[in-house]
């Protein structure tokens, strides 16, 4: 036996949950297919539990994944969730999780979202003034005292991270210089002030990045507390923790990033106060390396010197493999044939993936050394655990949705 990026290999075939990946397909009746294994989750989360120091919470952020069977199975790992719509609140409430471990982030929640929040009792994230003062009313009306945090725009970035949320005009929170007057007038709304919400970026493989950006959430946090109608309770850091997906991608120092958030709190953390628990949330880290999207291939051709795998899957199903979802220059996620994954490969056997889509665009895996495969075959993109299928245009041409399964 082998591995191949974490996942066992026993006779040139890829293994998912102690299956071969040939009788899971079988199993599922087909494909396209993502296959999410729970052994990988587990051992990330124990690595982040034996790198992070002991006092900070670690929240999983379900857009990431919100398969409920995903989300049910982290709900025992994970210190609580946090979300970007009521429909991921109902999964989180699913799946057992306490109203008082969950908070809810996005701009334009509607009225509908926020009294729903409310009633359930988890933490709005306050994106702006106004959405303040809506939730005030609504609670008003319905007799509930809402809980809520603030979530600030800072004044600073995520140094190289793959997405900025923060630093800039931004329509994600309150800018970090307008806080206090917001914090000014929260004191005259019944609500019941937790803490902060800072996220400054997403996607970084860079430690010294990612510790920069902490001790400036942290130092940032201590100068709003000052202005707070309470106590703080609560200090979601963000994440911002990257995986590996190109060449030349190294994957992150955990044991760095953990090392320097422990100096960072002995220096913060009596200022913060006895009850202020800090938030790590991560999202990707956790499910993004234990994910896999599976299609079979339907036809081989070549065209003008080139060889095309035609599968049954495409950018409908997996946007961001495609490279359409946020990339500028399209690179190919990791990808092999599953059930041949030691048989052939050569560098010099080359062959391109692509779906049964009508447009170019439809670009799974570029000029990669898959070129062994054969109809019938299976084509396996690697880090495919999150932002997969529900950040994918699954109407696209009215193609068949994929399976989902949790191993």
């Amino acid at each position: 036996m082998s591995t191949f990026r974490g996942f066992a290999v026993v006779d040139d075939c890829l293994q998912l949950g102690g299956q071969p990946l040939t009788r899971l397909a079988d199993r599922l009746g087909g494909t396209p297919f993502y296959a999410y294994d729970r052994r990988l989750i587990d051992a990330r989360i124990a690595a982040l539990r034996g790198a992070l120091p002991a006092a900070v919470r670690l929240h999983y952020a379900i857009k990431a994944n919100p398969m409920p069977a995903v989300v049910q199975h982290l709900r025992g790992l994970v210190d609580g969730f946090d979300l970007a719509s009521a429909g991921e609140m109902h999964v989180a409430l699913d799946a057992g999780m306490p109203a008082e471990l969950i908070s809810f982030a996005g701009p334009g929640k509607a009225d509908r979202e926020l009294a729903s929040a409310a009633a359930a009792g988890v933490t709005v994230n306050l994106e702006s003034a106004g959405e303040m003062r809506r939730l005030a009313d609504i609670g008003k009306s319905l007799g509930y005292r809402p809980r809520v945090a603030v979530r600030v725009n800072p004044d600073f970035e995520l140094k190289s991270s793959g997405m900025k949320m923060g630093g800039g005009p931004k329509q994600f929170g309150i800018d970090a210089e307008i806080v206090p007057e917001t914090l000014d007038e929260m004191r005259g709304l019944d609500l019941d002030f937790l803490g902060f919400h800072i996220y400054s970026g997403s996607q970084n493989l860079r430690p010294e990045a990612i510790a920069e950006a902490q001790e400036k959430t942290l130092a940032l946090a201590l100068r709003l507390a000052e202005h707070a109608p309470a106590p703080v309770r609560k200090l979601n850091i963000g994440g911002g923790f990257g995986i590996p997906y190109f060449p030349g991608d190294e994957p992150l120092d955990l044991g760095a990033v953990g090392a320097t958030l422990g100096t960072l709190l002995e220096r913060f953390a009596p200022q913060l106060g006895e009850q202020a628990e800090v938030i790590i949330e991560l999202g990707r880290y956790i499910v993004g390396e234990a994910g896999v999207y599976v299609s079979r291939v339907v036809d081989k051709k070549t065209s003008r010197g080139q060889t095309f795998l035609v599968t049954d899957g495409g950018l409908h199903h997996h946007l961001a493999a495609s490279g359409n979802f946020g990339q500028v220059i399209r690179k190919n996620y990791p990808a092999v044939v599953g059930n041949k994954v030691n048989e052939g490969g050569d560098a010099d056997d080359k062959a391109t993936a692509v779906g049964p889509l009508c447009t170019p665009l439809d670009l799974m895996a570029n000029k990669m050394p898959i070129g062994h495969a054969e109809i019938g075959d299976l084509i396996v993109i690697f880090q495919s655990g999150a932002y997969g299928l529900t950040a994918s245009p699954l109407g696209f041409l009215s193609h068949p949705e994929p399976m989902e399964v949790l191993v």
